[in-house]
């Protein structure tokens, strides 16, 4: 049976039968990209692609001065990323930047989300050697005791549309919001009505975070990676779920449908997948860790369009 509930103007939230299968992911697998707690990776967006090789920007959850907040990572399967410390201009060091995506219809503006709910647009430099802070504006709507670790931008029939998540933890479900999005001529990030909807992954159970991160594949297919997080020294253990839809209208109205029973694409045992992203032109997903103490590793599954 299948149910709909309209939660605010412009964004309804659906909810249909879904299903579920596995495999955990095999350790070799994961390419390192750091071994220590500033290392890790805390989201993920797909810069460029040839072939089998993509280079991304990344962003960590750093939180002291000096130390390093966003990064280009050139990946390649079975050889070593090459990772590259980016300089943070224009503004404040940010503190635990947990979510990165570009800007649709650009190819050097993204939009990267702290924690508290900070929205930073960025824009990497000519030289590619830093990022430039063009605005920063809160995310709306934000609840009481929200946290959040993903963000994610998607375009359809010309409009753009923002769906973000508050993680949740163990007996509290995560918090997806989505929302129409824009960007104004003074570069600020701007959203129209938001709905929100609760969300609770199968998979891991202990000390879990139910959404780590967010990605709408090109087709719409809303995609959430979950970890479990004991501790710095882990252990840790991620999935990946394909969680419902998401449809924009022409007229810019967003409509969000989430199903009963996600179903669990994959399960990746000894890292916590804090990063996700549709690699362009591709049925690959890029997928990243922090891994806390043991740093972070990048690998890619065949979860998109």
């Amino acid at each position: 049976m299948t149910a709909i509930t309209v939660l605010s103007a412009g964004v309804a939230v659906l909810l249909t039968p879904g299903m579920s299968p596995a495999k955990p992911k095999a350790a070799a697998d994961w390419q390192q990209v750091g071994y220590d707690l500033q290392s890790g990776i805390s989201g993920l967006a797909v810069a460029s692609r040839s072939g089998d090789t993509f280079s991304a920007l990344v962003v960590r959850d750093n939180k002291k001065p000096g130390q390093n907040r966003i990064a280009k990572v050139t990946y390649q399967q079975g050889r070593t990323p090459d990772v590259t410390p980016l300089a943070w201009q224009g503004g404040a060091e940010p503190v635990d930047l947990e979510a990165l995506d570009r800007v649709p219809g650009t190819k050097d503006e993204y939009v990267a989300v702290a924690s508290r709910g900070l929205a930073y647009h960025l824009k990497t430099t000519d030289a590619g050697e830093a990022v430039e802070v063009l605005d920063i504006s809160p995310l709306p709507a934000i609840g009481h005791g929200d946290d959040f670790e993903s963000f994610t931008l998607t375009a359809r029939n010309g409009k753009l549309a923002a769906l973000w998540a508050d993680r949740g933890a163990g007996d509290r479900p995560a918090t997806l919001y989505a929302a129409p999005f824009s960007i104004n001529s003074y570069g600020q990030s701007t959203f129209g009505a938001v709905s929100k909807t609760a969300f609770r992954t199968a998979y891991p159970s202990g000390d879990v975070r139910h959404a780590s991160d967010i990605e709408v594949t090109k087709s719409g297919r809303v995609l959430i990676s979950s970890a479990s997080d004991a501790g710095d020294d882990g252990p840790f253990d991620s999935a990946v779920s394909e969680a419902g839809r998401l449809t924009v209208a022409d007229t810019g109205k967003v409509r969000l449908s989430l199903a009963k029973s996600p179903k669990l694409l994959e399960k990746f045992t000894g890292h916590k997948i804090e990063a996700l992203h549709c690699v362009p032109g591709s049925d690959l997903a890029a997928l990243g860790t922090d891994d806390e103490n043991a740093g972070g590793a990048v690998t890619t599954a065949r979860f998109c369009d």
